[in-house]
């Protein structure tokens, strides 16, 4: 049996191990190591500390499937809508402009649902605040460090957190990597932006009827959502999600979030004048959001090292949304396939 190692609970992380449960069954012994306290990654779903709050998606807001991409990953699609984790996106969305090949999708239990989903079916170990320092080749495995805690031994491993991240690992890694390789994983790009998370009373209701809204006139905010309207809850006081704009992002990028979240706030109440005092607020800066430069080609993954294996894999490699993630674990599957 071997031991697999697969460094981030996001995404593209959970389906790698869920493929790999799949595909190699008892073969392999699948480990998922992330360094926050709860899985999820960019797709993340924040719980205020009130219970009688509903819960709000940080990041990722909905999923929009091409008619090629409903195709290609119709399985996976069917799972999803048949186990109640995905429904179809029925709300307003203002400033979105209508795409007729294009069906918007929602997780009516949060986005971490669909991480959840799909770490739950790999039957892998989640270790949670574990966070990777440095990889070390140690003949046919690979030692793996953490920040608190002894190293580990495994078989091989599957890098998904963002390349920057990759990059600043200490180790072997910088050194397996090629001229060419390291060339590309330096011209990816993220965007950075803040999100922020309102939660209210439970006998609040808005007064605008969109579900979310693009905003195309205001230099700080870009995207509001109504969170529990979009995603159907019923029950508990209602979610609001706030996303700056891109550029916002990148010029508080330093600042303390808690510096930051009082002119997100102002511009708030500029865009939806009268708006209810909240219970609590919670803010997000997600330093890499979105890739705006991938790996060139796209090729889904990188093989650094074939034996022992150690394959880096993400958005960064395809491009940023649920079916990129979904392109990439396939191909960092077929590395496995044709290695062990």
């Amino acid at each position: 049996m071997s031991r697999v190692l697969i460094v981030g609970a996001g995404l593209t992380g959970s389906l790698c191990a869920c493929l790999l449960r799949r595909e190699l069954q008892s073969s392999v012994h699948i480990t998922v190591w992330d360094k926050a306290r709860g899985a999820g990654g960019r797709m993340s779903t924040s719980r205020p500390p009130d219970s009688v709050c509903q819960s709000a998606d940080l990041g990722a807001q909905y999923i929009s499937a091409t008619a090629a991409y409903a195709q290609s990953h119709h399985s996976l699609y069917s799972e999803l809508l048949s186990s109640g984790v995905l429904c179809p996106l029925d709300g307003l969305i203002e400033g979105l402009q209508q795409r007729d090949d294009v069906r918007d999708y929602v997780t009516p239990r949060g986005m971490s649902s669909l991480v959840k989903h799909f770490l739950s079916e790999s039957g892998a170990d989640l270790l949670l605040e574990h966070h990777v320092t440095g990889l070390y080749r140690r003949g046919a495995s690979w030692e793996v460090h953490r920040k608190q805690g002894d190293s580990e031994t495994f078989d091989a491993v599957v890098l998904t957190m963002p390349v920057p991240q990759i990059l600043q690992l200490q180790g072997d890694v910088g050194e397996m990597l090629s001229v060419s390789q390291r060339e590309q994983l330096d011209r990816v790009e993220y965007s950075s932006r803040f999100a922020l998370a309102l939660f209210f009373p439970p006998d609040v209701v808005f007064s605008f009827d969109w579900t979310a809204r693009y905003v195309s006139d205001n230099s700080v905010i870009r995207y509001i959502a109504a969170d529990s309207r979009k995603r159907h809850a019923d029950s508990g006081g209602p979610s609001l999600v706030v996303h700056t704009s891109v550029q916002f992002g990148v010029d508080h990028l330093e600042q303390d979030k808690d510096d930051v979240q009082p002119i997100i706030l102002q511009e708030l109440h500029k865009l939806l004048p009268g708006l209810p005092q909240p219970i609590s607020i919670k803010c997000q800066k997600w330093r890499y959001s979105q890739v705006i430069t991938c790996v060139p080609d796209a090729p889904g993954h990188m093989t650094v090292l074939d034996r022992p294996l150690l394959v880096a894999a993400g958005d960064a490699f395809v491009h940023s949304n649920f079916d990129g993630c979904v392109e990439s674990a396939l191909s960092t599957l077929s590395v496995f396939k044709a290695s062990l």
